[in-house]
């Protein structure tokens, strides 16, 4: 881990950076963010402490030397993802300097996503439709087969709870850059044909897409679907409104024989938002969300954890206390409480199929935990994001905003799933054909489960 570790790989970009911050802004932010995480990350127990304060010690060296305050940051993000913790990062501060572009390459526009472990184009801009099929495989990135340049230029970058979280992230942010970063790739058709392309990132003028973007890409989306089968697609639960507008369409729910309700789009939010719809599709009077846990600090008790042995601790409740203090692994649990269910208004509880995916994050995982003991509800897709928690927001010089994730949640009884996602019931994994003949093959497998219900 030498001076290459700050330089190694950097796209060339066509401007020149600013470096505003000082050396010692540098250093003060690097210790900053590294007491803050020793102080309050949740999870340090499972932090490789001798990687993590060794490579601070590098990083006192290295990181003051960076070449401009974007660069700086960065590092700070290559540090950070070392906790593998979604809720865990850093936001660059607002401006060109600090704002990469991800699909704009000028005449160009280019969607990356992970389609069955591979990059693949998902969308275009329109006019490019013909000469970049959709389904084409990014295969070399930079002159380096794309897995080896994720590797070594993005993965390293990225903070995630799970690795499919990672490898998704990775792909989707493959060619991120500043506003003139420039790559070369090379592309697979469908059909076989390797194709190069030189990119260099700029605002592109062309709006439209292919394919287009659903026009329901909103908070909340209804439609029916065959055999008295509801569809209602809950995208977020970042704004309340979410509920009054799933009130609204209580009418026509009421008349569903079967639901299926999507929360593959949903990244969180607000637990309480999506608990109150999750109120009117269950008969339960009680529901039962995560357990909740925090790491506590007595500096006393760690004071006395340093001479305190494990055996010391045989009966002794004093002693443990004070040995997993010192150990960074002493855990305050929240009281419990079950979320009363006193809803008035008729329910609807009818055959449900939970669509998830792994973009299903945060608030809509705890929409799940609560939803996992209903005997009418059936979850198809893939894993859940496997990232929720309570993050403390502190700010560095320069504008930066770091997230340390504080509180742990579980399963009511104490199973995790944060760092391995919600499963579900029915795995349901898209291909590159459903892609390139616009199928959604979670949402079939919904509708023949549901319809087999109905018969």
């Amino acid at each position: 881990m030498k001076k290459f570790f700050l330089l190694m790989l950097m796209p060339l970009l066509s401007f020149t950076q600013s470096n505003k911050l000082s050396k010692a802004d540098k250093i003060y932010g690097l210790s900053k963010l590294w007491q803050e995480v020793n102080y309050n990350f949740v999870y340090l127990n499972k932090v490789d402490r001798i990687k993590w304060d060794s490579t601070y010690k590098v990083l006192i060296n290295t990181i003051p030397e960076t070449k401009s305050d974007y660069e700086y940051y960065r590092e700070l993000q290559r540090f950070l993802a070392m906790l593998k913790d979604g809720h865990t990062d850093l936001y660059m501060p607002a401006g060109r300097d600090f704002e990469p572009l991800n699909t704009k390459f000028g005449d160009y526009r280019l969607f990356i996503e992970n389609v069955a472990g591979k990059a693949i184009i998902t969308r275009v801009n329109l006019s490019k439709k013909e000469e970049i099929p959709i389904g084409s495989e990014v295969i070399e990135v930079n002159s380096k087969p794309t897995a080896a340049y994720i590797s070594e230029n993005v993965a390293p970058y990225i903070s995630s709870s799970t690795d499919y979280g990672l490898r998704d992230i990775s792909i989707s942010t493959l060619l991120q850059g500043l506003d003139g970063t420039q790559f070369k790739i090379k592309i697979k058709t469908p059909k076989g044909k390797v194709l190069s392309f030189t990119l260099t990132h700029q605002q592109t003028t062309e709006t439209e897409v292919f394919p287009a973007f659903p026009s329901e890409g909103k908070l909340l989306s209804f439609k029916w679907e065959t055999k008295g089968i509801a569809y209602i697609a809950l995208n977020s639960f970042t704004d309340e409104k979410i509920d009054s507008m799933f009130v609204a369409k209580l009418p026509e729910l009421y008349k569903a024989k079967a639901l299926v309700l999507d929360l593959r789009s949903n990244g969180g939010g607000t637990t309480g938002i999506g608990s109150y719809i999750l109120k009117y599709l269950t008969n339960d009077s009680l529901l039962y969300g995560s357990r909740y846990f925090t790491r506590q600090l007595n500096s006393a008790f760690k004071a006395w954890g340093k001479y305190t042995t494990a055996k010391d601790t045989v009966n002794n409740s004093w002693n443990a206390k004070a040995l997993l203090t010192y150990q960074d692994n002493y855990f305050y649990n929240f009281d419990y409480y079950p979320l009363k269910n006193d809803l008035s208004a008729k329910r609807i509880v009818v055959p449900t199929v939970l669509l998830i995916g792994h973009n299903t994050a945060s608030a809509a995982e705890d929409f799940l935990i609560y939803a996992d003991n209903q005997k009418h509800m059936i979850k198809i897709g893939q894993n859940s994001c496997g990232s929720t928690g309570q993050p403390f927001l502190f700010d560095l010089p320069g504008g930066a905003v770091v997230r340390v994730c504080t509180k742990k949640d579980t399963y009511p009884d104490g199973r995790e799933f944060v760092g391995y996602g919600v499963k579900p019931d029915i795995e349901v994994v898209p291909k590159v054909e459903d892609l390139i003949n616009n199928n959604d093959p979670a949402l079939k497998k919904a509708i023949d489960f549901l319809s087999k219900k109905l018969k």
